[in-house]
Protein backbone atom coordinates (compact mmCIF):
# COMPACT_ATOMS: atom_id res chain seq x y z
CA UNK A 1 0.00 0.00 0.00
CA UNK A 2 1.27 3.49 -1.10
CA UNK A 3 0.89 6.70 0.49
CA UNK A 4 -1.44 7.78 -2.62
CA UNK A 5 -4.26 5.92 -1.34
CA UNK A 6 -4.04 7.46 2.11
CA UNK A 7 -4.22 11.10 0.44
CA UNK A 8 -6.76 10.11 -2.23
CA UNK A 9 -9.91 10.48 -0.56
CA UNK A 10 -9.26 13.83 1.44
CA UNK A 11 -11.32 16.45 0.53
CA UNK A 12 -9.97 18.94 3.00
CA UNK A 13 -7.10 21.63 2.01
CA UNK A 14 -3.94 21.20 3.15
CA UNK A 15 -3.31 23.75 6.17
CA UNK A 16 -0.27 25.70 5.78
CA UNK A 17 1.16 28.90 7.10
CA UNK A 18 3.73 31.65 5.78
CA UNK A 19 7.06 31.35 6.94
CA UNK A 20 6.36 35.10 8.17
CA UNK A 21 3.50 33.96 10.59
CA UNK A 22 3.71 34.52 13.83
CA UNK A 23 4.44 31.75 16.09
CA UNK A 24 1.93 32.76 18.37
CA UNK A 25 -0.74 32.61 15.44
CA UNK A 26 0.56 29.52 14.27
CA UNK A 27 -0.05 27.91 18.24
CA UNK A 28 -3.40 29.41 17.99
CA UNK A 29 -4.04 27.32 14.60
CA UNK A 30 -2.17 23.99 15.80
CA UNK A 31 -4.95 24.61 18.95
CA UNK A 32 -7.79 25.16 16.78
CA UNK A 33 -7.36 22.36 14.60
CA UNK A 34 -5.86 20.18 16.74
CA UNK A 35 -3.27 19.34 14.75
CA UNK A 36 0.72 18.75 15.41
CA UNK A 37 2.01 20.25 12.45
CA UNK A 38 1.74 22.78 9.91
CA UNK A 39 3.98 22.66 6.26
CA UNK A 40 5.45 26.32 5.89
CA UNK A 41 5.00 27.40 2.13
CA UNK A 42 6.41 30.08 0.45
CA UNK A 43 4.18 30.58 -2.20
CA UNK A 44 3.47 27.16 -3.69
CA UNK A 45 7.20 25.97 -2.08
CA UNK A 46 7.44 23.85 0.94
CA UNK A 47 10.17 25.63 3.00
CA UNK A 48 9.90 23.94 6.32
CA UNK A 49 7.43 22.58 8.75
CA UNK A 50 6.72 24.23 12.34
CA UNK A 51 5.18 21.45 14.73
CA UNK A 52 4.71 21.31 18.42
CA UNK A 53 7.95 20.00 19.15
CA UNK A 54 9.67 23.18 17.46
CA UNK A 55 7.29 25.80 19.21
CA UNK A 56 8.24 23.86 22.62
CA UNK A 57 11.46 24.22 22.49
CA UNK A 58 11.78 27.28 21.71
CA UNK A 59 9.33 28.23 24.40
CA UNK A 60 11.43 26.51 26.96
CA UNK A 61 14.44 28.34 25.54
CA UNK A 62 13.40 32.00 25.10
CA UNK A 63 10.28 31.88 26.92
CA UNK A 64 6.97 33.65 26.04
CA UNK A 65 8.99 35.93 23.63
CA UNK A 66 9.28 33.23 21.21
CA UNK A 67 5.75 33.71 20.53
CA UNK A 68 6.48 36.69 18.76
CA UNK A 69 8.98 34.93 16.18
CA UNK A 70 8.13 34.13 12.65
CA UNK A 71 7.70 30.72 11.55
CA UNK A 72 10.74 30.65 9.59
CA UNK A 73 13.04 31.73 12.40
CA UNK A 74 12.13 27.98 14.06
CA UNK A 75 10.54 25.88 11.51
CA UNK A 76 12.71 22.05 10.76
CA UNK A 77 14.47 22.36 7.79
CA UNK A 78 15.73 20.81 4.82
CA UNK A 79 12.39 19.46 4.77
CA UNK A 80 12.14 15.54 4.49
CA UNK A 81 9.36 14.64 2.50
CA UNK A 82 8.01 10.84 0.58
CA UNK A 83 6.23 10.97 -2.49
CA UNK A 84 2.57 9.24 -3.55
CA UNK A 85 4.84 6.35 -4.36
CA UNK A 86 6.27 5.31 -1.25
CA UNK A 87 4.78 2.48 0.11
CA UNK A 88 2.96 3.28 4.08
CA UNK A 89 5.89 0.87 5.85
CA UNK A 90 8.44 2.72 4.16
CA UNK A 91 7.19 5.64 5.13
CA UNK A 92 6.69 4.77 9.24
CA UNK A 93 10.24 3.16 9.15
CA UNK A 94 11.53 7.06 7.89
CA UNK A 95 9.60 8.38 10.38
CA UNK A 96 10.92 6.18 13.34
CA UNK A 97 14.60 6.27 11.72
CA UNK A 98 13.60 9.84 11.85
CA UNK A 99 12.06 10.72 14.86
CA UNK A 100 9.63 12.41 13.21
CA UNK A 101 5.43 12.87 13.22
CA UNK A 102 4.48 14.59 10.09
CA UNK A 103 5.79 14.01 6.16
CA UNK A 104 4.77 16.20 3.38
CA UNK A 105 3.96 14.26 0.34
CA UNK A 106 5.72 16.23 -2.80
CA UNK A 107 5.26 15.15 -6.24
CA UNK A 108 7.56 16.91 -8.34
CA UNK A 109 8.29 20.31 -6.89
CA UNK A 110 4.49 20.14 -5.70
CA UNK A 111 3.60 19.09 -2.53
CA UNK A 112 0.06 17.11 -2.62
CA UNK A 113 -0.64 15.95 0.61
CA UNK A 114 0.50 15.63 4.07
CA UNK A 115 0.42 12.90 6.61
CA UNK A 116 0.75 12.12 9.92
CA UNK A 117 2.16 9.06 11.94
CA UNK A 118 -1.46 8.32 13.10
CA UNK A 119 -3.05 8.12 9.37
CA UNK A 120 -0.05 5.70 8.13
CA UNK A 121 -0.70 3.67 11.56
CA UNK A 122 -4.64 3.44 11.44
CA UNK A 123 -4.42 2.46 7.70
CA UNK A 124 -2.01 -0.25 8.68
CA UNK A 125 -4.34 -1.26 11.70
CA UNK A 126 -7.11 -1.31 9.06
CA UNK A 127 -5.09 -3.48 6.50
CA UNK A 128 -4.13 -5.88 9.40
CA UNK A 129 -8.05 -6.43 10.37
CA UNK A 130 -8.88 -6.89 6.93
CA UNK A 131 -6.47 -9.74 6.43
CA UNK A 132 -7.15 -11.27 9.36
CA UNK A 133 -10.71 -11.26 8.44
CA UNK A 134 -10.29 -12.45 5.01
CA UNK A 135 -8.28 -15.24 6.01
CA UNK A 136 -10.68 -16.56 8.80
CA UNK A 137 -13.54 -16.35 6.11
CA UNK A 138 -11.08 -18.61 4.18
CA UNK A 139 -10.09 -21.25 7.19
CA UNK A 140 -13.97 -21.29 7.67
CA UNK A 141 -14.98 -21.80 4.11
CA UNK A 142 -12.44 -24.36 3.16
Amino acid sequence: MTIAAIIAGRTDSIVSVAPEALVSDVVGLLAERRIGAVPVLDGAKLVGILSERDVLRILARDGASALTLQAKDLMTTPVVTVEPTTTVIGSLSLMTRRRMRHLPVVEGDRMVGFVSIGDLVKRRIDQIEAEAIAMREYITSA
